[in-house]
């Protein structure tokens, strides 16, 4: 049976055609998962070289002190969620390797379907979270008090640190760690602050916050800087050549050897 209305028809076809033709089409995102960037298994270990910055002498001389450091999945446990996490620990010797490991501590690693949360100090961080792209961010530390250091010390760095932004801001399909060629490499970047510090003398108070880590694909953390430090100037009418002091800390770290 022929339409009435030949001119209707033909509007109607052309628009179903043109809705059809334009259906917008989707492709889902897949990302890696938590393990392939974190990938943990009792006996895994990591090797880092670490340079820690620390102040002596009343907090009037800044020195570096190298180590190698190196740490060792211990164990599987059940954190005081009830979830599955594993115990780290970490061992320390010179920088040279000549003398033997100590075992300098713990920390424990609580890997989710969605980000990897790590507590060491009684302080908790996501320091992982999916998507694995450019540009995903969270608050990496939002478990954390306002000023998490206040034992420690005496700076304002920490100063609402549970409101940093975790970002991942750069990948690099091959990148140079330790002398090393590393593949597939993710820069997960919190935070980066300064006010200049020339010497102990200056007058002007200073300060220095910097928090960034890289996670290479089925390795895990390959690098890490972690700085938080304030400058203090000398108090107002102290006798001549008096000195500032800095409290704080820096850690700077990176992969030498792996299993």
């Amino acid at each position: 049976m022929r339409s009435k209305n030949p001119i209707l028809f033909l509007a109607v076809s052309s628009f179903l055609f043109f809705i059809t033709s334009c259906k917008k089409e989707t492709e889902e995102f897949k990302t890696e998962s938590i393990a392939d960037y974190l990938p943990l298994a009792v006996g895994k270990y990591i090797t880092y070289r670490l340079d820690s910055t620390v102040f002596t002498n009343l907090q009037r001389n800044e020195e570096i002190h190298r180590y190698q450091v190196k740490h060792v999945v211990d164990a599987q446990i059940t954190d005081n969620l009830g979830r599955p996490s594993y115990r780290i620990i970490r061992y320390l010797r010179d920088s040279l390797g000549t003398q033997p490991w100590v075992e300098n501590g713990t920390y424990f690693i609580t890997p989710l379907t969605d980000q990897a949360e790590i507590i060491e100090d009684n302080l908790r961080f996501i320091k992982l979270h999916l998507p694995f792209k450019l540009n995903t961010d969270w608050k990496g530390n939002k478990y954390l008090s306002d000023d998490p250091y206040a034992s420690l010390f005496t700076f304002f760095n920490d100063d609402d640190m549970n409101e940093w932004d975790y970002t991942i801001d750069q990948f690099d399909n091959t990148t140079t760690i330790g002398g090393k060629m590393i593949p597939d490499v993710y820069t997960i970047f919190q935070i980066d602050e300064s006010a200049p510090v020339t010497d102990f003398t200056q007058l002007n108070p200073g300060s220095r916050t910097l928090a960034s880590d890289k996670y290479a694909k089925n390795i895990g953390l390959v690098a890490r800087d972690f700085i938080m430090w304030e400058y203090q100037p000398p108090s107002p009418g102290s006798p001549p050549n008096t000195l500032g002091y800095k409290t704080g800390f820096g850690i700077k770290m990176w992969m030498i050897d792996h299993n």
